[in-house]
């Protein structure tokens, strides 16, 4: 038999009217939708019209039959609510499989007695949106509610579908449409059910626009939910129910001109009137089908409420002669959308992608989602929108909250807010678990950020695959099995990769792939980190040459990390980069919208030595810009009356003066200034007070150790100061070393040998290479493992190598958990070695609350590198370890104390609601 994919290309086919309305015109009655089967039944069964296929065969046989001998091509089975959660009404949960088979069943003996070599007949599975919505909250106090979850829907489609392909149907109609959502879940179900029986049919879609405004009922356009369902393999999309066909007319043509699929329309037989009786005779109606068919609007034609055979077989004289519609070439943009259409044309030129979402990058969105203060984070949302964002990032990525309910409630929000849900989001997280959950939630087409190659081939085509499956765009970091790209040279071999693997293995769009080549601090006072900026413009400008229909993407914000605390200078450095690298092809990035340095603001001046950081254009660059930095810091602070002698910008003392005082505080200046001109003497002056020369770094030295990392935590020192600093500290340390080993003091040939390691599970380095500089500066023997180290290896080498400190860094969520795993083994393993935990998730509660708790040995949280040397000599120094493990067990057990009392006082919210406040009683 021919297939309906082959018959569609030659001619318009005729689909079926309404089951429903026929059905009425049998005046069965109650006993009818009983039959002996439900006759003790204790819900009235009458309208059930599903359950027909048990109790009245005969009747839904012969009504099929009517539609065929009145010319249809396809009729469709009576199964429209044969699933659980319609069938819950009835509590005939247990019988929908059954009344779906048997419907296929039904339909599929009839077409086949009418099929022919020249009119072959077609079985289409009838699928309906059910009675419940994943869109939308059934209760106007909780937006947040739904009545319905994406994961129960699905697997009442896949029973249904299922079902329907064992009976016989050669394709699957989603129809009458009014929640995108509950159609992803449909497709969803259809695609797995198909995958799982090895067959391949033709899925049709068919939404309803809910008003004259053209939009469904959960409030997406005709144009947003194309972009929605852009990705899928889709057969034909078309409208139905709600309107006539003169008011379906206008929103078919915006369809015919915009779908790159077959256009189907089955309109009702016009609009009920008082009494409930349509208003269209089938000559009538026929006219206006016939507009359709000379409009080239159509492939694919029938009747939906109010319409029986006698409209339909008036719909086969007006094909004669008539061509069916061509769709349209597929898009060659990327189509996104919210409760609006996003397409990124050449014009776009740039996607602004809203950052404050984000509890990983906004400490305010992390308080109010920790403290349930949704209304004040919905506002962060929307001003984002207002500031010109086009996408919404957010991520819920934080090891205190649990990220896959706050993925799922604030998602579940923002869809109430017409203003926010309107533009596309973006779900960010490193935990799949987390993506998923986001996924679920959104009827629009959103971007997942991200995925990657760092756990191998075949967890990246999975990812990608559920990406897909849900009808998603993609983010694609530039990680693989050996770690991050830093190069040009690895940015380009990774992205080759992945697109082949992409769009030959997994069959995505190109077009919905966003690489990431990995945006970098520069300026940091490392001179391997000097090219990671004019690197990515580089790899920007090869993926667009390259790979045909990719977009690229960054976390701009990366750029200027050295520089936090500085907004000008950041946003300067944003700007810059920026102007380059959208120049070079950049389409989206991750940015403030509300950003205020532009890049033609910029002084000359100023931008040059910007512009040589950015493209590395001199080797004194970075230096250059740290010294704008702290003058722009001093004129800031001036202005604002805050300047003191520790604050960065208000150390531009004349030489003078600080070094007239004493040697300590000459020995503290340089280090915090990062002067190394007159370290020579100074040390000789030291060594003349000073009993041991290990005093010396155990004072005045880590004395400016010390405030170099107060005022880089606060914000008043930059990173590429702190690397000065250190590389100051190291040149001192040199210049004692022969001293100290003259003085042969025990121990004090290394300060100590320290472990380094990104836990498994996370590909991030910098800043774990950074504390390794930190502490070679500062007299440690240091051992990088490296990154994704398993929490075996790390003990193993820990026993090996009798080290002294173990440093556990991680950048993303999941390593919180990999780090109480390492601690764990090494508990298990009978260690109690001192543990320092780092990286931009972590934080002290954390390890008070996971960590601490399941380990004998110090466990100590470190806010940034430059305290690592301060927190390891006291870790290693056995007459302040005992003091400082006090120190430490008292603090933990506060902040446990403490998080607990907030626990406590947030009740539930069936709770809250008993105890309200009631005014009127």
């Amino acid at each position: 038999m021919s297939r309906i994919d082959t018959v569609v290309k030659d001619r318009i086919l005729v689909l079926d009217g309404a089951m429903g309305t026929m059905i009425q015109q049998y005046g069965l009655a109650e006993e009818d939708f009983r039959g002996k089967r439900f006759a003790g039944a204790e819900i009235m069964m009458k309208g059930n019209n599903d359950v027909l296929n048990i109790t009245r065969p005969d009747i839904v046989e012969d009504i099929h039959r009517k539609y065929l001998s009145a010319g249809a091509d396809i009729i469709t089975t009576n199964t429209f609510s044969s699933q659980r959660i319609s069938q819950a009404d009835y509590r005939l949960e247990n019988c929908c499989r059954e009344m779906a088979l048997e419907g296929a069943r039904i339909a599929r003996r009839v077409a086949d007695e009418y099929t022919t070599a020249d009119k072959p007949r077609f079985v289409a599975g009838s699928v309906g949106p059910t009675t419940k919505t994943c869109s939308m909250s059934p209760d106007v106090g909780n937006p947040a509610a739904r009545e319905l979850a994406y994961d129960e829907l699905l697997d009442a489609y896949i029973e249904q579908t299922d079902a329907m392909i064992e009976g016989g149907a050669d394709i699957i109609l989603i129809e009458t449409i009014f929640d995108t959502l509950n159609a992803k879940a449909a497709i969803d179900a259809a695609m797995t059910v198909m995958g799982g029986r090895g067959v391949d049919l033709p899925i049709m879609l068919s939404v309803t626009i809910s008003d004259l405004a053209g939009r469904t009922l959960s409030g997406q356009t005709l144009d947003a939910f194309l972009a929605s369902v852009s990705s899928y393999p889709i057969f034909s999309v078309g409208l139905n129910c709600s309107f006539g066909a003169s008011q379906m007319k206008p929103y078919l043509r915006e369809l015919a001109g915009k779908a790159p699929f077959y256009v189907s329309a089955h309109p009702n037989a016009g609009l009920p009137d008082s009494m409930g009786l349509y208003d269209e005779t089938p000559e009538t109606m026929a006219v206006r089908i016939g507009e359709f068919i000379d409009e080239g609007l159509v492939n694919i034609v029938g009747g939906c409420c109010g319409t029986t055979e006698k409209y339909i077989e008036l719909y086969s004289p007006l094909l004669s002669g008539k061509s069916p519609r061509i769709p349209v070439a597929m898009s060659e943009t990327m189509r996104l959308s919210g409760l609006d259409a996003f397409e990124i044309t050449p014009a776009v030129r740039f996607v602004n992608v809203g950052e404050r979402c984000n509890v990983a990058g906004s400490r305010k969105f992390l308080r109010l989602i920790k403290e349930k203060k949704y209304d004040e984070a919905i506002s962060i949302a929307r001003k984002q929108v207002t500031d010109g964002a086009m996408v919404i990032d957010i991520n819920m990525d934080d090891g205190l909250i649990d990220a896959c309910g706050e993925m799922t409630v604030f998602l579940n929000l923002i869809a109430s807010e017409p203003d926010i849900a309107r533009v596309p989001v973006m779900i960010d997280s490193s935990d799949w678990d987390v993506i998923m959950a986001g996924l679920k939630c959104v009827q629009g087409k959103c971007i997942v950020n991200s995925i990657s190659l760092k756990e191998g081939e075949e967890v990246f085509v999975g990812h990608a695959r559920d990406v897909r499956r849900f009808g998603a765009a993609v983010v694609v970091m530039c990680f693989d099995e050996r770690g991050q790209a830093t190069t040009y040279e690895r940015r380009v071999e990774i992205a080759a990769r992945a697109y082949k693997i992409l769009t030959e293995r997994v069959g995505m769009n190109p077009h919905d792939i966003i690489f990431d080549p990995n945006v970098l601090a520069v300026a940091t006072g490392m001179a391997e980190h000097a090219d990671y900026a004019k690197d990515f413009i580089i790899a920007t400008a090869w993926i667009k040459g390259n790979l045909p229909g990719a977009h690229v993407s960054g976390g701009v914000s990366n750029l200027s990390f050295s520089f936090r605390g500085n907004n000008y200078i950041r946003e300067a450095m944003h700007a810059v980069f920026l102007y380059h690298a959208i120049g070079a092809g950049m389409d989206f990035g991750i940015v403030n919208p509300a950003t205020k340095v532009v890049y033609g603001d910029i002084p000359a001046d100023r931008l040059e030595i910007i512009e040589d950081v950015i493209l590395n254009r001199k080797h004194d660059a970075a230096e250059r810009l740290t010294e704008l930095a702290a003058t722009i810091k001093a004129e800031t602070d001036t202005a604002g009356g805050t300047v003191n002698e520790k604050d960065v910008g208000g150390m531009e003392r004349n030489r003078e003066e600080w070094r007239a005082e004493p040697v300590a505080d000459r020995l503290s200046t340089a280090l915090i200034k990062g002067i190394g001109d007159y370290l020579e003497e100074d040390l000789r002056e030291a060594l003349s007070i000073y009993p041991r020369a290990v005093n010396i770094i155990e004072g005045p030295l880590m004395d400016g150790m010390n405030t170099v990392g107060e005022l880089f935590g606060c914000g008043k020192m930059f990173l590429p100061q702190v690397v000065k600093t250190a590389r100051t500290m190291k040149h001192a340390v040199s210049i004692l070393r022969p001293y100290i080993e003259k003085e042969k003091t025990e121990g004090c040939g290394k300060a100590g040998k320290v472990l380094l390691a990104t836990v498994k599970g996370d590909v991030h380095d910098i800043g774990k290479n950074i504390v390794g500089v930190v502490m070679a500066c500062n007299n440690y023997e240091v051992i990088d493992m490296g990154v994704m180290v398993p929490a075996e290896q790390i003990v193993k080498k820990a026993i090996a190598e009798r080290v002294d400190i173990i440093g556990l860094s991680g950048l993303i969520t999941p390593s919180l958990e990999e780090m109480v795993n390492v601690v764990r083994e090494l508990e298990r393993a009978g260690l109690d070695i001192p543990v320092m935990i780092g990286g931009a998730t972590t934080s002290e509660l954390h390890v008070a609350l996971k960590v601490a708790p399941v380990y004998g040995g110090p466990v100590v949280w470190m806010k940034d590198a430059s305290q690592n040397a301060i927190v390891a000599s006291k870790l290693v120094n056995k007459k302040e370890t005992v003091g400082f493990g006090r120190e430490l067990q008292d603090r933990y057990e506060s902040l446990r104390a403490e998080h607990s009392k907030g626990q406590s006082d947030i009740v539930s919210l069936e709770e809250a609601r008993r105890k309200r406040l009631n005014l009127f009683d």
